[in-house]
């Protein structure tokens, strides 16, 4: 069986025991297009909007109830302090990059803006930079991808864009996180949502890949989980994830990028 899973503390047990053939793959999100566009991997690592998207265009993938990685996603919108102050709230006609539209770091932060800082997302012009990992997703009008060769550092450093989507700012120069005080905007999300984080990566299986075969899988995964301590950070169960699931379909929701809000049994089907 054929799968695409990252080296994680809460993974390493599973890789050593699970026979899988995975994927000599470093970034699992550079495969991710093979997953939900090539149907490569029975069994794989996936971003949970990614996933959410897969799902509203029929891709045939159930979710298993593992987070493999998490983290709010508040210190990932950066602006250069070089061309003066700004708020996230004041993004509405600004250029804002992004590595990809759809990708879930770059959901979840528009879901930040349009939820806590009142930002009209339609208001911004949003850069984009590499093709969605789910082939029939369209961006929005109000967004335009670059050419291949831009490179979306170098533009909030030349001024071409206003802010930008990182996925680890510089921690020293001129570029700093838009939000002030990240750490306690994600506590206040937390409160405001009753979500205990942003999932990221979860884990699916093919639909052609048997319940007793997915099982087997799942309990490898949680004794995986164990044997690394049971990170907080890395829930496991579908209880234990409820809330989060939520949040994740109701912000993609939200943003009209899938039909309708899924149920998390759904998910599981």
């Amino acid at each position: 069986m054929k799968a695409l899973l990252g080296d994680y503390p809460v993974t390493k047990l599973f890789k050593q025991k699970s026979g899988l053939e995975f994927a000599d793959v470093k970034v699992p999100n550079t495969a991710f297009k093979r997953v939900v566009r090539d149907f490569e991997f029975e069994f794989a690592e996936l971003a949970i909007m990614t996933y959410l998207l897969a799902k509203a265009h029929g891709k045939p993938f159930r979710l298993l109830p593992a987070v493999v990685t998490a983290r709010f996603q508040h210190g990932t919108l950066a602006y250069n302090t070089a061309r003066g102050p700004l708020s996230p709230g004041q993004l509405a006609g600004r250029k804002v990059g992004m590595r990809s539209y759809s990708v879930t770091t770059a959901t979840w932060v528009r879901g930040i803006l349009a939820d806590d800082y009142g930002v009209d997302l339609s208001k911004v012009h949003w850069v984009t930079f590499e093709d969605p990992h789910v082939a029939e997703f369209r961006d929005p009008p109000n967004a335009t991808r670059m050419p291949p060769g831009k490179d979306i550092t170098a533009m909030l450093l030349a001024g071409e864009l206003d802010a930008a989507i990182l996925a680890q700012p510089p921690k020293d120069g001129p570029i700093r996180t838009l939000i002030p005080d990240p750490a306690a905007a994600a506590e206040a999300w937390k409160k405001r949502t009753g979500a205990g984080l942003q999932i990221n990566h979860m884990v699916v299986v093919k639909d052609s890949v048997s319940r007793r075969k997915s099982d087997e899988l799942y309990a490898l995964l949680a004794e995986s989980r164990k044997a690394a301590g049971n990170p907080p950070m890395n829930p496991f169960g579908i209880e234990e994830n409820r809330r989060n699931l939520e949040a994740a379909i109701d912000c993609i929701h939200r943003q009209g990028m899938i039909p309708r809000r899924y149920t998390v049994e759904e998910l599981f089907e």
